[in-house]
């Protein structure tokens, strides 16, 4: 039996997944989650075999929480669900060693395998993903940039920011009038849209 961890945000997206996968034969959804931040605690509970996550959650998003379920239980495979089809958010996926990506649209029976490939320890990818993937451009930012910039699309003010990172309130300020450069934006706000509709934040 494949214990699967469940986390989704939506309560009916998330009751008709459990209900679905509940019926095969040889899975059984053991825990579910509603945010981000009780994915750590939750996997180190129940221990499942694999952790199907939103990418999209509240608290902390879906591809943090993996990557901390990752260095910590490394023997749980991952598989990011998203409605968000941007090769970016594959990037950064794979850089947070998720074992799996699949497209919320896709077919539940889809979905039920691509949990048994994954428990057998294959990597499973949208194919239609991958390949954008492959195509589209690689994020110019560095990974101190782009932290700066998610912390700023959290809302935090540069000060916040400095304190949160151990920098200079005129660093901070620094790395966001780079960002800014790079993406060719307008200002904050513009660059966190570029950068969200890339899949880079």
């Amino acid at each position: 039996m494949i214990k699967v961890m469940l986390a989704e945000d939506m309560h009916m997206v998330r009751g008709a997944l459990v209900a679905l996968l509940n019926l095969e034969p040889d899975i059984e959804v053991v825990a579910e989650v509603s945010n981000g931040t009780d994915i750590l605690s939750t996997a180190q509970k129940f221990k499942p075999d694999v952790a199907v996550v939103d990418i999209d959650l509240p608290g902390k998003d879906g591809l943090t929480a993996v990557a901390e379920v990752h260095e910590l239980l490394p023997e749980i495979r991952t598989l990011i669900l998203t409605g968000l089809g941007r090769p970016g958010n594959l990037r950064r996926a794979l850089s947070a060693k998720v074992t799996g990506f699949l497209l919320k649209d896709a077919p539940p029976a889809q979905l039920a395998d691509a949990i048994r490939s994954v428990a057998a320890g294959q990597r499973v990818v949208d194919s239609q993903l991958a390949m954008a993937a492959w195509d589209s451009a690689e994020c110019p930012l560095t990974a101190r940039e782009t932290e700066v910039l998610r912390l700023t699309a959290e809302g935090l003010q540069a000060v916040d920011i400095a304190s949160r990172l151990f920098l200079s309130v005129g660093t901070v300020r620094n790395y966001l009038t780079t960002v800014i450069g790079k993406l060719a934006a307008r200002n904050r706000v513009d660059a966190i849209r570029i950068a969200r509709e890339a899949g880079w934040l």
